[in-house]
């Protein structure tokens, strides 16, 4: 977490109204461009008085060495929460057709699939790896995660 640097103490500064005003105002530009309906803007605009800024707890990770923790943003009233449903329910048939053979969504999928591998592509050799990324979601940049959206729809 520190090593990203995606979470700062706010101390008495409340970003709220900012938030909301640029979350605002960047929907309108996007109508205005014609890049979103007015139908679209209306409903992930966000209205001052419901957002809240979201909340950061932590969970621990009992099974680890020193108990790290994990951090979690509750933010279900924040400002970008519309949008970040609306893009969700956009790219998540997409992602889940394109990625359909290289997802594994739990245990018995993982067992099947490896079953279907053994048939034709593993050995009785093969050996499998376990990685374990720490702060996945904070090490992707930003800019780097839209580039990679971007190509991603030019190559459809």
């Amino acid at each position: 977490m520190t090593k990203t640097k995606a979470y700062q103490v706010l101390g008495n500064i409340n970003p709220l109204e900012s938030l909301v005003d640029r979350t605002n105002d960047l929907l309108y530009r996007l109508w205005a461009s014609k890049h979103i309906t007015q139908k679209q803007c209306k409903m992930l605009s966000v209205d001052k008085d419901e957002a809240e800024l979201a909340h950061l707890y932590f969970l621990p990770k009992a099974h680890k060495p020193n108990t790290p923790l994990r951090p979690i943003m509750a933010g279900l009233k924040s400002p970008t929460m519309k949008i970040s449903k609306w893009l969700d329910g956009s790219l998540r048939p997409l992602f889940d057709r394109l990625a359909v053979d290289s997802t594994i969504m739990n245990s018995v999928q993982l067992i099947k699939q490896v079953e279907r591998w053994s048939a034709r592509y593993l050995a009785s050799a093969t050996s499998f790896i376990i990685m374990d990324v720490t702060d996945l979601y904070t090490m992707i940049p930003q800019e780097g995660g839209v580039t990679a959206i971007k190509r991603l729809m030019e190559n459809i």
